[in-house]
This record gives structure tokens, sequence and C-alpha cells, in this order.
């Protein structure tokens, strides 16, 4: 058995074809099958179920899986480190990060990062704060850039602040509120909302201000970040957004406009990752964003 073999498995794995799998390892697939075949042969059992339509996991296969993805894990760190005492910072980085992130320009930090340490490759997932901090628990992710409501910090990851701040009300350019000074979630309560999935917590930050002032309102729209303020821009609804991420986009869509509000959601943004035994390549970030000293 060899690592080779265990790429092999894990790229049938996830492309359930063998062809698919061969183009993604640079190798013909006949010469794929036949490692995969003598693999089998070296542990006894069947990896994959095949037919000439479908290739699936066995149950040993799933069981191989993770320790295969593990033995390569290891081997691609042990690469890393023998490069990163020689002063070059190899591997792979995995960041995640919210949509509504403000307090750092992401691509241009991932820019910067790659003109310091060209060698790496880094992958990059956007998804909600609770799943980026679980995929880091979990080891799917190395870094990531989170948005929680006030007074709410990641478990389970190490995490340092970035900026705090304050929702605004979203609501369209005719609406009866636009140039107004400033409202009250009272003032709001009866308008229909659009607003993020209901159990994330880019959806929590309103719900728990809603809740926490004895107010019900009307989610009548659940969707992603891009398409809330195309809903507004329509007249179907109104939000409270982040400021520091609606307002650039405010400033170039005459269709939105912002209204403070006086007692509105608060978020503070975070940069969460996990202190057990960090790779080379997440030091190196930790170190660009100027935190590395917390590692």
């Amino acid at each position: 058995m060899d690592l080779q073999q265990m790429r092999y498995v894990v790229a049938v794995a996830e492309t359930r074809n063998f062809t698919r799998a061969a183009e993604r390892c640079s190798v013909v697939q006949s010469a794929l099958s036949h490692r995969i075949a003598g693999l089998e042969r070296e542990l006894g059992v069947k990896l994959f179920a095949r037919s000439s339509r479908r290739t699936e996991l066995t149950s040993a296969g799933a069981a191989f899986l993770v320790g295969a993805r593990e033995c390569l894990a290891a081997a691609d760190r042990a690469v890393a480190d023998a490069a990163a005492a020689t002063g070059v910072v190899r591997g792979r980085l995995a960041v995640g990060m919210i949509v509504t992130s403000a307090a750092v320009d992401v691509p241009e930090l991932l820019q910067r990062y790659r003109s310091q340490h060209p060698h790496v490759r880094v992958a990059l997932r956007a998804g909600g704060s609770d799943t980026l901090a679980a995929a880091i628990r979990n080891g799917e992710l190395d870094i990531a850039f989170l948005g929680l409501p006030e007074g709410e910090r990641p478990s389970g990851v190490e995490a340092v602040v970035l900026d705090h701040d304050e929702h605004v009300l979203v609501v369209p350019a005719g609406h009866r509120l636009a140039g107004t000074s400033q409202v009250t979630l009272q003032e709001v309560a009866e308008e229909t909302f659009v607003d993020f999935m209901d159990g994330t917590p880019g959806r929590a930050q309103s719900d728990q201000a809603f809740a926490a002032a004895g107010l019900v309102r009307d989610v009548a729209y659940e969707a992603g970040a891009a398409l809330v303020t195309r809903l507004i821009a329509r007249g179907l609804g109104i939000a409270l957004l982040p400021s520091a991420f609606i307002r650039p986009l405010a400033e170039e869509d005459p269709e939105l406009a912002l209204v403070p509000v006086v007692d509105g959601p608060r978020r503070i943004e975070y940069l969460a990752w996990s202190r057990f035994n960090p790779s080379p390549a997440t030091r190196a970030m930790l170190d660009v964003l100027g935190v590395g000293r917390q590692v």
C-alpha cells in the first residue's frame, strides 16, 4: 500500500467515476483501476461497488476512506513542515467567510497572501458562521471570518474580534421611511421583512433584537445576501443588515435607502482558527493578518 493508491481511492470516492478520477490524478484509467484492484487484493475487501453506470463506496471502502484522508493529510503536513524549516511556506490553506464579511477585504488579503507565499494552494468557502466554525473544529477549514450577534463568541475555536458593527434599515428608495433620520424597531415591526434563513447566525441577530424589544415581525422572504437586496429594491420588503456590508452597495444602487435604527441589532466580526497544531500555511496567514503572536 502506498500514498498514490490512497489518492486514487479518494479521487474515485469524490468523483464516483473512474474516468474522472483518472483525469484528476493525471493518469490513464487502466493504470488507476489496476492500482485500486491491487489494493483491494492486498486488503482482502472490495472498496467500490461498480456497474456500467454507477460507482459507489462499499462499507469497507467508506471505512478505508477515513483513514486514507488522514494519511494523505499527514503526508501533506510533513512536506509543508519540512519546507517551513527552510523558510518556504507550502501546503494548502482552507479559508471560510460569511458573504457579509466587511471587517477585512478578503479578496485583497488573499492576493497579498499569495504574493508572499506563492507555493500555498488557497481554497475559499462561503457559508454561515455556525457551519464555518464547525468546519474549523472538524479540521475542514484552517481559518474563517465570522459574524455573530453581540454577546456571542464562536465556540470551540480560537477567535479575535475584528470589528463591531450596527445594523441599519434597508428600504426601497420610494419607501415611506426613506430619508428618515432614524427609526425604532417598534416603528417598523408591522412591515414585511426580507432576511436570511431561519436558524442562521445572520438571521439570529435581527430575531434576537426584536425578541428583546418584545416585538414580533413577519419575515416573508428568506434568501442569501445578494438576493435580499434585489428583493428590497423591488419593493417586496425591508431588511436589517450590517452597516459596513450594505453601505458600499447602497452607495452604488439608487434603488436602496438606508435608515439608522436606534435599538437595532449589533454584530461582532471575528477571525477564527484552531489552536491545535496550526499548519505553516495557517501561521503565515495569521502573520499577514497581524495576529500571529496569538498562536
